[in-house]
């Protein structure tokens, strides 16, 4: 399987970052977005508005025809997750060829409670499906920076032939076939990053954000073998890896969110802010999967109510705090 054209579905910070990435591995890029002016503005001036001051690489070509862009080998799906079934949709209307669509959001779908990969297939039944995960900022990887992702597919050979496509010396995809240990760990990190702002904003110190982290991990793996995800990938880049880059840089949206929140913003004005967060609607979501798999995660649970108004920020680290002592697990 060879892919030398790409589609990249979306031009916000990350679909913009992942378009250099492709063309910088040697691919055709087409980028698409449906706004017309994002076009015009990344042809005149090759630079997008979500990612000012990072020249988009000369191979990338942008378009708002969603037919003219899949004309490709493969497509990342780069749209919030919560968007994510209304351009697969798009897509299906298309009738375009069914090509490997690579899912690159980290969260769950509201009330159907269905990754990303799921939401694809079920909209693109044809489409092969992968997904892209781990500890990446979108800056760093349009800059052509060392990163590490996980790229992951049932099918081993579609994983590895996409992890090749995509790769080079500045961007290192690790091939797997644990799709849903990979969504797991993007999924879960979001909100537990929330957390973990919320500790740094309130000055509750750095061992106390040591111990946010390590404890949210511990829920993540909860949640995760429920699922049957491999142990191996949720230490991996798409789970701790992840983990660890979110819950220490402002850098991060879901981070930032947290630090808005435990400096005492309200969580609808917080939530509002120019900048998406995906934690915030996925952790909702997550915690009534957590809840119907019977997995305790105390944590992600304080974020969700937090969100929802139903505790203030000072009454959720209260009832962390006043948790009964137990093992370590």
């Amino acid at each position: 399987m060879s892919y030398d054209t790409i589609a990249v579905l979306g031009a916000g910070a990350w679909g913009t970052a992942l378009a250099n990435c492709a063309a910088r591995a040697g691919r055709r890029v087409t980028l698409w977005t449906r706004d017309a002016a994002t076009v015009q503005t990344i042809r005149g001036r090759r630079e997008s508005p979500r990612l000012p001051g990072i020249k988009i690489d000369a191979e990338v070509h942008a378009t708002d025809v969603l037919a003219e862009a899949l004309a490709a080998d493969a497509a990342l799906l780069v749209v919030p997750a919560q968007a994510t079934r209304a351009v697969a949709t798009a897509i299906a209307a298309t009738q375009a060829p069914a090509i490997p669509i690579v899912a690159c959001a980290k969260g769950i779908e509201r009330g159907a409670h269905l990754f990303m990969t799921e939401v694809i297939r079920e909209c693109v039944p044809a489409a092969p499906v992968a997904i892209l995960s781990g500890p990446s900022f979108a800056s760093d990887v349009a800059r052509g920076l060392p990163t590490a992702v996980t790229l992951a597919a049932a099918d081993e050979e579609l994983a590895a032939a996409l992890a090749s496509a995509l790769g080079s010396a500045a961007f290192r995809p690790y091939r797997s076939t644990d799709v849903r240990g990979v969504e797991i760990g993007g999924a879960a990190k979001n909100v537990l990053a929330i957390a973990a702002g919320i500790v740094a904003g309130r000055g509750l110190g750095a061992s106390a954000a040591a111990a946010l982290t390590t404890r949210g991990f511990a829920e993540l793996i909860r949640f995760g073998r429920s699922f049957d995800a491999r142990v191996e990938t949720l230490t991996g880049l798409s789970g701790l890896g992840d983990l660890i880059l979110t819950c220490s840089s402002a850098q991060s949206r879901n981070f930032s969110l947290g630090l808005t929140l435990g400096k005492g913003e309200a969580p609808e004005l917080a939530v509002a802010g120019p900048k998406l967060a995906e934690g915030a609607f996925t952790a909702s979501a997550l915690i009534e999967m957590a809840a119907a798999h019977k997995v305790d995660m105390p944590i992600a649970n304080a974020v969700a109510a937090i969100l929802d108004n139903r505790l203030s920020v000072d009454d959720a680290i209260e009832a962390l705090l006043t948790r009964p002592f137990k093992a370590e697990g």
